[in-house]
């Protein structure tokens, strides 16, 4: 399934006795020997009694991150498709909470992603006190952006054009710096006016990736949070668009956009040749 060129591999662990492990994760990933995605999602049993499905995301790498807002408009349309629920609105655990996903009549998938959360704890961000905007420098060189985490962290840096954005050598940089001891998200952020922006994205794990959910949520909040942005913002990200609302009144965040699917098939793991 793919959510705006964002694909993902998509296994359903409540009808299928499955252990997913890495090595199972890099090799179902792998574009040359798999099936290959930038992470692979799986659909289980809710942890909780008043909730639906429980949701689980691993990078391509084979580790498990907290939250992929494309991967979780996926998740909807792959429930609702297989018929493994008639409800419209549904209820996912996720290792970051509950998260809420709404199929639209015009199928459209609108996710409740929650609160963000801007604390440095919450990334984790090594910083001593939390501020509107941080400073670093990278090779010598000054670096400023924003913070903010949405089940999983993000970094956003402002760029004039988002075409010749660093992406492949900030991104990575600024993952490996000592600010961020478990990694983070790096988004490149054009702002056109205060509801239309331009992003790219660096993921953890993966690389720069067509879409990021989460990183459109997050760079919408920062760009609202500190005067830039008004609510709702349509982010054009490389190969589509999706739309943020953010009311810091009620503080929760939700995103709208398409989900789809491109084939279903059968996949024979053999451990021991991680390349079958």
């Amino acid at each position: 399934m793919h959510g705006l060129g964002n694909d993902f591999v998509v296994l359903d662990c409540i009808s299928h006795n499955i252990s997913v492990q890495p090595a199972l994760v890099k090799a179902m990933a792998d574009r040359h020997f798999g099936i290959g995605c930038d992470q692979l999602l799986v659909v289980d049993a809710p942890l909780t009694p008043d909730a639906d499905f429980s949701y689980r995301i691993f990078n391509a790498d084979g580790n498990e991150v907290e939250q992929c807002g494309n991967g979780a408009r996926c998740f909807a349309k792959y429930v609702s498709d297989k018929r493994l629920t008639e409800k419209k609105s549904i209820q996912v655990d996720t290792v970051s909470g509950r998260i809420v996903l709404n199929i639209e009549a015009d199928q459209q998938i609108t996710v409740d992603m929650g609160a963000p959360n801007f604390s440095p704890s919450s990334l984790p961000l090594a910083v001593e006190e939390q501020q509107d905007r941080y400073r670093t420098e990278l090779d010598g060189q000054p670096l400023n952006f924003w913070a903010v985490s949405m089940g999983n962290p993000h970094a956003i840096i402002t760029v004039d054009d988002i075409k010749t954005a660093p992406v492949s050598t900030t991104g990575p940089a600024l993952q490996n710096s000592a600010l961020f001891p478990k990694s983070v998200n790096v988004g490149f952020l054009e702002i056109d006016n205060e509801c239309f922006v331009h992003l790219r994205v660096y993921e953890r794990g993966v690389g720069e990736t067509l879409a990021c959910g989460t990183g459109a949520c997050a760079a919408v909040v920062a760009g609202i949070a500190n005067g830039y942005l008004s609510s709702p913002v349509t982010v054009n990200l490389s190969s589509g668009s999706l739309v943020i609302r953010w009311d810091s009144e009620q503080d929760n965040v939700f995103m709208t956009g398409p989900a789809n699917t491109v084939f279903t098939g059968q996949y024979q793991w053999r451990p021991a040749q991680t390349n079958q």
